[in-house]
């Protein structure tokens, strides 16, 4: 919608200065893209979820081939999006490979649900995991107080808020710095457990394939686990438009990364059993700080605030990608043209940052995110598993498009129907939380039909919704890009 009025502003642009066109800037390079995926997918999850896939796999060596194989799962995934970063040039991710392959109403159904619980509820979690590893430590052993908890956390999402309505380089260096003392912190961890594993304390693995304990049915659950802490490996596709010579830094920074953390998650379990007892690691709410209490009692203290600012970084990947989403949604037409707009001296999408806001401010003063997790979980592999069939479908029906890179086929069809399998099995598994993540998503379907696809707003209403656009504006002092980006 907004495509030919770029275009046409594109003429007048040109006699302007580079620093004075209004557009999103190509400023992410190589490591700035690494960091950025890198430092999305460690949040919280290596320092909470072993205990998940340990007690779901039901023996040690079972959780770290668990561990190894999610690893490789989202490495294919990961893959599969580099394949459409580079075919599909356009910021926006999930959304955008939907329309490209799907049409439109599957990338809207996508855009509404992101917005409507997902970002929120994914964003609130590791903000409220951000404020409870700041606040513990000072109130040990007594419980903190949970208004407390929530006051950080409001804080930790203002900072990431702020950084990223200011300035794309400032994010992009804070999430660098962020990256690694995340990376650091896997490493205070990882070199204790290898120096006692080479002075021969391997009791914790003998015996470590006994399957008496393991039930088919929760198998699956060790994968949900495992797959939640490698979560964030497609943010870095929400930014092409902004990432240096993205048809080679893509690939390059996906596989990097993904190969990278997986090798980390494995060597950071290995350390994990080698200083706790299977039976110790299931009593733990916080693997990590019981691990540190166990294997680096001068530095215990410590852990708390790296596995804070390790959640720090993954709330700044989300506030950073997520925007971008909508910012591409609203310039397909798709939702407001006012979050289509850009800082004019920022260069940032500050109004798709600033709507974010206040939905995760409201639920993590509400607490209650965690069904809402739940929901999340199914609407994203969900629409996963739908971009890369459209990927397969978009392939055989333009087999002459271009494709930089290309994922083999046997990667693509395997990551795709076990998507597929996992979406199907959690309805089989969990069909209450399922089925309202369902119909949450396709309330969705009658304001496509109704705002989009045959525009049936009162014209009153759309005058009134246009005067408070239109103010909105000139108060955030936001425009439409200039020029065209993809």
């Amino acid at each position: 919608m907004n495509g030919t009025k770029m275009k046409g502003e594109g003429d007048d642009a040109k006699d302007k200065k580079e620093e004075d066109v209004v557009h999103l800037r190509r400023t992410i390079g190589l490591l700035p893209a690494v960091s950025f995926i890198i430092g999305t997918v460690v949040g919280s999850g290596i320092f909470i979820a072993p205990k998940g896939v340990l007690m779901n796999s039901g023996s040690v060596g079972l959780s770290l081939v668990v561990w190894g194989l999610c690893g490789i799962l989202s490495l294919f995934g990961a893959l599969c999006y580099a394949e459409l970063g580079t075919s599909f040039t356009k910021s926006g991710g999930h959304y955008t490979y939907l329309l490209e392959t799907l049409g439109p109403l599957p990338a809207f159904l996508r855009l509404w649900v992101e917005f409507l619980f997902v970002r929120p509820a994914v964003a609130s979690y590791v903000s409220l995991a951000f404020g409870r590893y700041v606040v513990e430590p000072f109130f040990t052993p007594c419980a903190a107080p949970t208004v407390l908890i929530k006051l950080v956390s409001i804080l930790g999402v203002t900072f990431v808020v702020v950084v990223n309505c200011w300035s794309v380089t400032m994010a992009s260096r804070t999430q660098v710095a962020l990256t690694f003392i995340k990376m650091f912190a896997l490493v205070l961890i990882i070199i204790p457990g290898a120096i006692a594993l080479a002075k021969g304390k391997t009791e914790n693995f003998q015996n470590g394939f006994e399957i008496d304990a393991l039930t088919l049915d929760r198998l699956p659950l060790a994968f949900y686990n495992g797959l939640y802490a490698y979560g964030g490996w497609f943010y870095l596709n929400f930014v092409t438009e902004e990432v240096i010579n993205p048809n080679r830094n893509i690939p390059l920074a996906i596989i990097f990364s993904m190969v990278t953390v997986t090798v980390f998650y494995v060597l950071v379990n290995v350390a994990y059993y080698t200083m706790m007892t299977p039976d110790e690691l299931l009593l733990s709410d916080a693997v990590a700080v019981t691990f540190a209490n166990r294997a680096l009692q001068g530095l215990a203290s410590v852990i708390p605030i790296l596995v804070a600012v390790s959640c720090l970084g993954a709330l700044n990947g989300g506030f950073f990608g997520a925007p971008r989403m909508l910012f591409v949604g609203a310039r397909e037409g798709h939702w407001p043209a006012l979050f289509s707009m850009i800082h004019i001296r920022r260069h940032t999408p500050l109004p798709a940052v600033l709507l974010l806001y206040p939905l995760v401010v409201i639920m993590v003063a509400k607490g209650e995110i965690f069904q809402l997790i739940n929901f999340a979980s199914f609407a994203r592999w969900f629409f996963i598993a739908l971009a890369t069939l459209g990927m397969l479908i978009h392939r055989y029906r333009f087999p002459l498009h271009p494709r930089p890179f290309k994922v083999p086929l046997a990667i693509a069809v395997t990551f795709t129907v076990v998507c597929f399998f996992i979406v199907g099995l959690s309805l089989y598994s969990d069909p209450w939380n399922t089925g309202c993540s369902c119909a949450l998503t396709l309330t969705g379907v009658p304001v496509y039909f109704l705002t989009i696809h045959r525009f049936c707003v009162p014209p009153r209403c759309k005058r009134i919704f246009n005067y408070c656009s239109k103010k909105l504006q000139i108060l955030l002092e936001v425009a439409q890009q200039e020029v065209q980006t993809y």
